[in-house]
């Protein structure tokens, strides 16, 4: 199996060592625009494998879309932060034209690839990608909901003292500080509500901690996230490539499920060797479904800055 991650950066580098070290796909290819950035990253990360004990073939090029012929998954990490001064809107334009010009040199070489995006903003950049292309819905994903949900569990754990594995809880909406939906009613300690153990005031405050994970590793390092962000999207790979059909948080078009059409935007999935295999429709209690409307509100809005792309 052989997995393409264009952006050699800390999150795409992270995925690929992730990749590597649980022999996830046999071969990977790292891509960026950056000369001998690729094949640096690639390279640092071969010579660990007598230490860890992986296979996996790590190889690193500069825009050379060729060597990634016949990838089974494409990740796209790349695209540029926002930088002071800059709108939220020429942000969406700048990454927009990166993302889809990404995915129409991936598909000369590789077009039955599955995509999953990592690019920012997230939602609005896996519409881009699923509508620019005219894809199968099944193949354009979006990964956030598996980062979200990885640092709700995370926040769960550390309150309860229990390990992190052990923990099952979820969330869905847009990817971002305002827009993600934690659900706390729904999150579980081997299979007994953490209702049981912790306040309302306590999972209140692991809610909203959750939702700002992001924004506290930023303020921490200066930077955005990458070891949890590239782990995230492994985990996403490893249950297409193997064909796990976990239930995982993703960012997938919508068609009519949770009231909302025409949008990327997370929600429960089964993901296996196609993809994107099921939306599942789980029973939203009358909060929840205020904030899923007003999360597809923010996310709809932020996608008209597309219009223009789209046309």
């Amino acid at each position: 199996m052989k997995v393409t991650i264009v952006g050699a950066g800390n999150v795409g580098a992270t995925c690929a060592d992730v990749i590597s070290y649980r022999g996830i796909a046999s071969q990977v290819v790292l891509l960026d625009i950056k000369e001998g950035f690729a094949e640096g990253k690639a390279l640092d990360i071969m010579q660990c494998a007598t230490n860890t004990g992986f296979n996996t073939q790590v190889s690193g090029v500069t825009n050379d879309y060729s060597k990634t012929a016949k990838s089974d998954v494409v990740v796209i990490t790349s695209g540029m932060p926002r930088k002071p001064g800059m709108t939220r809107e020429e942000l969406i334009d700048i990454n927009a034209g990166i993302v889809k010009s990404v995915i129409e040199k991936v598909l000369e070489y590789s077009p039955e690839a599955i995509f999953v995006v990592v690019s920012n903003p997230m939602d609005t950049m896996t519409y881009l990608a699923l509508k620019a292309t005219g894809l199968p819905k099944n193949r354009v994903i979006g990964m956030g909901g598996a980062l979200d949900s990885s640092r709700f569990r995370t926040y769960l754990s550390m309150a309860l003292d229990k390990p992190a594995n052990d923990i099952s809880a979820m969330v869905i909406g847009g990817h971002g500080d305002t827009t993600m939906i934690p659900l706390t009613r729904l999150a579980s300690y081997n299979g007994i509500p953490v209702t049981e153990f912790l306040s309302e005031e306590a999972l209140q405050n692991i809610a909203a901690s959750t939702m700002v994970g992001g924004a506290t590793l930023t303020g921490l390092l200066g930077t955005s996230a990458w070891y949890a962000p590239g782990a995230s999207v492994a985990f996403l790979v490893d249950s297409i490539l193997n064909d796990q059909k976990k239930m995982i948080a993703c960012s997938v078009l919508v068609e009519g499920e949770y009231g909302q059409n025409d949008m990327c935007i997370g929600v429960p999935c089964i993901i296996g060797k196609n993809g994107v295999e099921e939306i599942v429709e789980i029973e939203l209690n009358h909060s929840e479904k205020a904030a899923f409307a007003k999360s597809a509100t923010a996310v709809r809005q932020m996608n008209e800055a597309l219009k223009t792309i789209l046309k």
